[in-house]
């Protein structure tokens, strides 16, 4: 299924697999709408409590596949246009209920890193490579894609990364904050086991409600009551009396995501 994305299941846990290995899993269109066809179907189960984003191979992804840029991409007009599908799918992996964790080996750069970092969590191996290096074909970033560089690293670092436009290393990426954990070559597959676990084995209501309050930190708004009262509704679901009775009777709560 080259260009395109496959979707697995082991549990509760869903694994999006990029698949196009010929080309490193480079992003072309049909890579975009399978991510978009796989993320509408992990929505639309109501029985998973995380979701893993990887590679197939040797590679998350370098970014676009520049191959289709005549074709694809040829006037700022036809850009826009793909630019809207991109900025869709990237939307709608953001704004997955379920918690998201990206699994890094190799390269992961350009678009590839934007859709690394539209997951919640980034866990990469020690020879993983990462980078946006678009300046060298004489483009820009894309706002909606800078957005999630810039809100998970900030401004100087965003800079760094976009100015210098060089790839470089797992430890000045664990250094900049764009990973979570860096795991040695060999360990990832283990480790991502292990974080979904430790994902699933929590309450899902709370996971879902985690994501949505630290998003809302994000908003200098102020909070308002109904957002303040949003917050202990957890008080009145199945899933506190399990946990609370779990504790009690010192045994592994069973939560149903109720």
């Amino acid at each position: 299924m080259a260009g395109g994305v496959a979707l697995d299941r082991d549990g509760v846990t869903a694994t999006l697999t990029l698949n196009n290995p010929e080309r490193l899993n480079a992003f072309d269109k049909p890579q975009w709408l399978g991510l978009q066809d796989a993320l509408d179907r992990v929505w639309a189960d109501g029985t998973l409590r995380v979701v893993v984003v990887r590679g197939a191979g040797k590679a998350f992804s370098p970014g676009a596949d520049i191959s289709e840029f005549a074709a694809e991409r040829g006037s700022p007009e036809q850009a826009q246009e793909y630019g809207v599908l991109m900025d869709r799918v990237m939307e709608r992996l953001r704004d997955c209920p379920l918690p998201t964790i990206a699994a890094i080996d190799g390269p992961c750069c350009g678009i590839g890193l934007a859709v690394a970092l539209a997951c919640d969590l980034r866990i990469c191996t020690e020879s993983s490579r990462f980078g946006v290096p678009v300046s060298r074909l004489g483009i820009s970033m894309a706002l909606p894609e800078l957005k999630l560089l810039f809100d998970v690293v900030g401004r100087p670092a965003a800079l760094e990364i976009l100015l210098e436009g060089r790839v470089f290393d797992a430890a000045l990426a664990r250094q900049m904050g764009l990973v979570n954990r860096v795991m040695p070559d060999g360990g990832l597959e283990t480790e991502i086991a292990a974080t979904a676990k430790r994902i699933a084995d929590g309450a899902p209501l709370a996971a879902r409600w985690h994501k949505a309050f630290v998003t809302r930190c994000a908003d200098p708004a102020p909070l308002t009551e109904a957002e303040i009262a949003e917050c202990y509704r957890c008080f009145g679901t199945e899933d506190y009396r399990e946990g609370y009775s779990a504790f009690l009777e010192k045994r592994r709560p069973v939560f149903r995501g109720r």
